[in-house]
C-alpha cells in the first residue's frame, strides 16, 4: 500500500484531482500525519492544483474554521505549508475574542523562523460571503484590537519589511478535509499564485 504523502501526490499530479480522494486521504490520518502530509505538498503546482479541486467543495467561513462553540480567548493552531522556494513552514495562531458572537471572527498572527525579520504578520479572519475565491479570508488589512499574553507586539502590516509580505494582503481559503484548508494569496485583488496549506489543532480537544 503506498504511503499516504506518496499517494496524495499522485492524487495532485493532475490539474483535475478529485477532492473526495484528497480528502479521504487527510481524514484517515491523525493530527501529526496531517501535518505531515500537508508538509510534502513542495512548490505552487502540487498547491495549485490542490486549490483548483477544493474549489468543488462547499463554501466556508469563519465558523467552519473556528467552531462556534470554541471558547473565546483560547488559541487555534494551524499548521502550514506555503508554495514559496524558502522558508516554508509556519503557523498561523489566532482565537476568538470576547464579546457578541456575531459576527464571528478570529485574531492571530503568523509564527515562522522568518517573523524577527518580516514581523508577526497580524491579521482578522472573517467572513467573505460576496468573494468569489472563498467564504472566509486571513485579512492582513485589519489588525486585531487586542492580543492574547505572550504575543508578540501588533505592528502595521506596512511597515518595514512586512510591507513586502502582508502589506494589501488577503488569503481566501477552501476546505480540503475535515482539519485541513487550503488558501491563496491575493493583493489588490489579483491572486499571486502563491498559496498554503493548513492542518487545524484545537489544543485539548
Amino acid at each position: 500500500m503506498a504511503h499516504p504523502t506518496a499517494s496524495l501526490k499522485e492524487v495532485l499530479s493532475s490539474p483535475a484531482a478529485d477532492a473526495a480522494r484528497v480528502a479521504a486521504i487527510f481524514d484517515a490520518l491523525p493530527l501529526d500525519g496531517k501535518v505531515a502530509a500537508a508538509r510534502s505538498l513542495h512548490g505552487a503546482r502540487l498547491q495549485g492544483h490542490l486549490w483548483q479541486a477544493a474549489a468543488t467543495n462547499p463554501r466556508i467561513g469563519v465558523a467552519d474554521m473556528v467552531p462556534r462553540d470554541w471558547p473565546a480567548s483560547r488559541p487555534i493552531l494551524f499548521h502550514g505549508k506555503n508554495s514559496l522556494p524558502a522558508f516554508t513552514e509556519f503557523r498561523k495562531v489566532c482565537f476568538r475574542p470576547e464579546g457578541p458572537a456575531e459576527p464571528l471572527v478570529a485574531w492571530g498572527y503568523n509564527d515562522a523562523r522568518v517573523r524577527p525579520l518580516v514581523g508577526a504578520g497580524y491579521y482578522v479572519l472573517h467572513d467573505t460571503p460576496d468573494a468569489p475565491l472563498g467564504g472566509a479570508a486571513f485579512d492582513y488589512t485589519q489588525l486585531p484590537s487586542s492580543t492574547l499574553p505572550g504575543w508578540p507586539p501588533v505592528r502595521d502590516n506596512r511597515r518595514g519589511l512586512s510591507f513586502f509580505v502582508y502589506a494589501n494582503m488577503l488569503d481566501y481559503m477552501r476546505r480540503v478535509a475535515d482539519d485541513v484548508f487550503i488558501g491563496s494569496a491575493v493583493r489588490g485583488g489579483r491572486e499571486m499564485g502563491s498559496y498554503f496549506v493548513v492542518v487545524r489543532e484545537l489544543p485539548g480537544r
